[in-house]
């Protein structure tokens, strides 16, 4: 038994999960290996009950809702998962002392079951794909809480009579705070395009990084209403929750697939999460589609000195798209080729033709060997759509960046060790297309999902 305090942010995209979004859940590999570290805290932490807070739980204007049902249930069903069901048992003790902390200090709130229309039991998706990765068996009991439309301060002190609660019953809780960043990323991000999405999301990872869960609650207003957010609340709950406690956070993971925002993070005693840091190597995960073709392309080239006819493609790896695979060895670059826009009938085609290029052709490098595949590391992005950009709306650690003069394009890929600004970002492109500093440009972003 580790610790004393157990906080999850996890966010809640139903294709993320395996049985709903297939071969496109690995589009957000990344955020699902976090909630796998999650869930290893989770074990370790071996909780009484876990209190989730879910945007898309049935919500009241003026008041919290606490289910304080003895089972709850719900499957993905509309997503058309319906195997993927759960069926946690509830803690009806513990929420109905939430409710009686939560009046004492003057919240407003009301159990579920006091009308049927408010689903007493059911859970909804914003808790169904955190507990698919967290608690799939259902071996924690669990209390589900509703946000409200009360001022971020009400949800903060509703955080803190969570966490009275436990302390009354001497119960070892892990809150869960379900919820996504902005929704409004890119041009094609289902709640429309705002440019100050990115701003806000790097406004929240800065704050989360930093453990200042206060300083959630003074993010600017038209902030938070330009980026269409939905976690923010159950983040800010959260917050009152672990105050005092001696917590440290850390941030699994950021990724903005289909125009909206996706953050893992955990806040723990600093020797549990000490865990993450000892965890083995060879819980790795398999290699990514994107990855393995890259590889066996490879190997398969400098071998026996051919190149492979890719299987018939499948889900992601039969849409055209640009991609860049990137080679490393001990931590160092050994090769990068990519295409900016497809030049194949498909994704397949596109990475074995650049993955022979950059294990061969990267004018920087010789010429890989054989003798160098044993310790390659290999990645894989697959390029979204272009869109135009001003150096205002430049994102190095979201978005790529291409730059133009007349014919000559430089492209920069994002996320860099070593590329902390636009301003960089931008330099480095130009440079690469032999444009320069004076020369008028036009500037294009651009998203990626990279594989591993």
């Amino acid at each position: 038994m580790h610790g004393s305090v157990l906080g999850i942010i996890a966010p809640h995209p139903p294709i993320m999960v395996a049985e709903v979004g297939k071969d496109r859940a690995r589009v957000t590999a990344e955020s699902s290996d976090a909630m796998a570290a999650a869930a290893r805290l989770l074990a370790a932490f071996a909780p009484d009950t876990i209190v989730l807070m879910s945007p898309h739980a049935p919500a009241a204007r003026d008041a919290f809702l606490i289910d304080t049902s003895d089972g709850l249930a719900g499957d993905l069903g509309q997503f058309g998962a319906s195997q993927v069901r759960l069926a946690p048992p509830g803690d009806p003790q513990f929420a109905l002392a939430i409710i009686d902390t939560a009046t004492e200090a003057g919240i407003p709130v009301a159990p579920r079951s006091s009308s049927p229309l408010l689903e007493p039991g059911a859970l909804d998706h914003g808790s169904l794909v955190p507990l698919s990765f967290l608690d799939r068996a259902g071996e924690y009991p669990l209390v589900v809480l509703s946000l409200s439309f009360l001022p971020l301060s009400t949800h903060r002190t509703l955080g803190r009579a969570v966490r009275d609660a436990a302390d009354r019953l001497g119960r070892r809780v892990a809150f869960l705070a379900s919820g996504d960043c902005s929704h409004r990323l890119t041009r094609e991000a289902p709640a429309g395009f705002s440019p100050r999405g990115a701003e806000f999301d790097r406004e929240l990872l800065d704050l989360l990084e930093a453990g200042d869960f206060e300083g959630l609650m003074h993010i600017e207003g038209d902030l938070i209403d330009a980026a269409g957010e939905c976690g923010l609340r159950s983040f800010v709950t959260l917050g009152g929750f672990l105050e005092g406690s001696g917590f440290r956070t850390r941030v699994l993971a950021y990724e903005g697939p289909w125009g909206v925002g996706y953050t893992t993070a955990v806040a723990a005693s600093p020797d549990l999460l000490a865990l993450l840091d000892t965890a083995e190597t060879s819980e790795s995960p398999h290699p990514s589609a994107p990855v393995a073709l890259a590889r066996r392309t490879i190997e398969t080239f400098l071998r026996e000195h051919r190149i492979i006819s890719p299987p018939e493609p499948e889900g992601l790896l039969q849409e055209r798209r640009g991609a860049f695979v990137s080679l490393h060895r001990h931590g160092e670059l050994r090769g990068c080729i990519g295409t900016i826009a497809p030049t194949t009938p498909s994704l397949a085609e596109e990475i074995v033709h650049n993955a022979i290029q950059a294990a061969t052709a990267d004018p920087r490098f010789p010429p890989m060997t054989a003798d160098e595949l044993d310790d390659l590391e290999i990645s894989v992005d697959v390029l979204g759509t272009p869109e135009p950009a001003s150096m205002d709306y430049l994102d190095p650690s979201i978005y790529g960046v291409i730059v133009s003069a007349d014919w000559r394009r430089g492209l920069l890929l994002p996320d860099l060790d070593g590329v902390d600004t636009a301003e960089q970002q931008v330099a480095i492109a130009r440079q690469k297309a032999g444009i320069g500093p004076d020369e008028r440009i036009t500037i294009e972003r651009f998203r990626v999902d990279r594989y591993h």
